[in-house]
């Protein structure tokens, strides 16, 4: 009996102690890019977040034994500047080697395929084939993508925008020879493609992004506690789950040994 209670202390403590260094306010605060899918879908009538933030989120508050919240956040920017002023607790980002000074970043939760809209009619098939003198590609200044592009494209120009225009809009940018492709995360471009019939997805990627957690630069307890339960979960069966629930394409749970591309 007396041995059944100490066990039962000890784990109580090291519950505590987890609660106390992932959650220091004794809720999980965490925050997502809204208007990614890969990170998060919020429902406009009612606000439920769901996806795999809503997933991790919720199991890492379980371990932890506290409750949590979820907040969009617009843009990496206000999140990283949220999260080490401390009103967030961990974020859900694409990893960028200029971000990575600011933040910590762990291992990858899903590797999310960047490719290029273009008009139904397009040349463009193939992500190399946008990567050609005179073609001009749409791109969201700061977006993990985009940044990607700017540092590795070799002949095409990128004509950046502060926020992207709605699709009708691109449609007539297509049209008008304003921008002959749009680059962005697969999952997003497949919806998209699949609502308006003249516009299409390019048949492969230009790069595969990894989607990370991220803490407060040097908090390493706390990067410590979310990389342990990512590994965890790449071996099992909670990244495919996730997956299959959120229904998104063009991405893909890592492997458990899965090399971290930094």
């Amino acid at each position: 009996m007396r041995l059944s209670c100490c066990l039962l202390y000890i784990a109580l403590a090291c519950l505590s102690a987890v609660a106390a260094d992932l959650a220091p306010t004794g809720t999980l605060r965490a925050a997502f890019l809204n208007g990614n899918p890969v990170q998060g879908t919020v429902d406009p009538k009612t606000g439920e977040i769901s996806g795999p933030v809503a997933d991790i989120v919720k199991e890492l508050a379980r371990r932890a034994g506290v409750p949590y919240t979820i907040t969009p956040s617009n843009g990496a920017k206000d999140l990283i500047e949220r999260l080490n002023n401390h009103t967030f607790d961990i974020g859900l980002l694409a990893y960028e080697a200029e971000r990575s000074r600011q933040v910590d970043y762990s291992g990858p939760y899903l590797l999310m395929g960047s490719t290029y809209l273009v008009s139904s009619s397009s040349q463009i098939k193939t992500a190399a084939d946008a990567d050609r003198p005179g073609v001009k590609i749409g791109a969201v200044d700061g977006n993990a993508p985009t940044i990607y592009l700017q540092q590795h494209l070799k002949n095409a120009k990128v004509i950046l925008w502060k926020a992207a225009p709605s699709y009708e809009e691109m449609i007539k940018m297509f049209a008008n020879g304003e921008v002959d492709a749009y680059a962005g995360n697969r999952s997003r471009l497949v919806e998209a493609a699949e609502r308006y019939p003249a516009l299409r997805v390019a048949q492969d990627n230009f790069t595969v992004l990894e989607q990370n957690i991220v803490v407060s630069k040097g908090d390493s307890v706390k990067l410590k506690i979310v990389n342990d339960f990512l590994n965890e979960a790449r071996s099992g069966t909670f990244l495919k789950d996730m997956l299959v629930s959120a229904k998104l394409a063009g991405v893909e749970a890592p492997k458990p040994d899965y090399a971290v591309q930094r």
